[in-house]
């Protein structure tokens, strides 16, 4: 196994990655199948805004048109201190994936009903970096058992913690 190659949760950064925003609501209305990392071509203003962490990937997704890939619905709010060359706070930014890549993705999307939205922001060796997933939508039935799961393991650990409190 290549050295370079490390395996990490989700939702953990690596040690040196700086977190900026989580797409919390994404594993709650998803089925994660696949997710890699791709950068974002910004603008000035934009990268300066990100860096005080004012983004929103909530209700973002990307869509493949013409043989590359675009993130729509991802908010980043005007830098306040820039001048006329401010940025469109919702405009589409494109993403850096490799032409493989971006044809894996399109083959997939084609033959089955899947999506590809953003899980979390984060900066990296100076740059933003954004982790999309290829993700098939839950149903109603599949959500709750995803909040049945969660009171349950909420529940077991309280217990737990109640147990080791009064030994």
């Amino acid at each position: 196994m290549n050295s370079n190659k490390r395996k990490q949760k989700f939702n953990k950064p690596r040690s040196g990655d700086r977190l900026i925003s989580v797409n919390r609501r994404a594993r709650y209305e998803y089925h994660i199948l696949k997710s890699m990392e791709a950068g974002i071509t910004l603008k000035g203003t934009e990268i300066k805004s990100i860096r005080t962490a004012r983004v929103s990937i909530q209700h973002s997704f990307a869509r493949i048109t013409k043989s590359e890939a675009w993130l729509h619905g991802m908010h980043i709010p005007t830098y306040e201190k820039g001048n006329i060359y401010n940025h469109d706070p919702a405009r589409p930014r494109k993403l850096l994936l490799r032409k493989a890549q971006i044809r894996d993705l399109e083959r997939e999307i084609k033959s089955s009903n899947l999506t590809i939205i953003p899980l979390r922001l984060y900066i990296t060796r100076h740059k933003a970096k954004v982790e999309i997933a290829l993700a098939q939508g839950k149903k109603l039935h599949d959500k709750r058992q995803s909040i049945a799961k969660r009171d349950t393991d909420r529940e077991i650990s309280r217990r737990l913690k109640n147990q080791t409190g009064r030994i």
